[in-house]
């Protein structure tokens, strides 16, 4: 269960990362509004998931998540480049997440 708490608490960091674009240097209030939730969630959800998740595993997957998630929509959503070689660093982003999921102690 805490797996699935830290990965909904990376997709909030995606959430708010990405709200930060939008929020314009936190000057529309809406966008400001939901950016401030999203991070609460995300690290409201991040401390629950280190109740029994080891330390160094959940911080790099839940930043990996929130890495990997906020370049994909950076491409996707405001057209930043998508070049092989980004693509490429994306793709060892997720390896790295996965091997620390896998070789995480249970």
């Amino acid at each position: 269960m805490a797996w699935l708490v830290l990965i909904v608490a990376g997709l909030f960091e995606v959430g708010w990362a990405v709200g930060l674009k939008y929020a314009e240097g936190f000057t529309r209030l809406w966008p400001s509004v939901g950016t401030a939730v999203a991070l609460v969630l995300s690290m409201g959800l991040l401390g629950v998931a280190l109740r029994t998740l080891p330390l160094g595993t959940a911080y790099a997957v839940w930043t990996g998540i929130g890495t990997v998630g906020t370049a994909v929509l950076g491409i996707v959503l405001f057209r930043e480049p998508a070049t092989a070689a980004r693509l490429a660093c994306i793709g060892l982003i997720v390896a790295g997440i996965v091997g620390l999921k896998v070789l995480a102690p249970r």
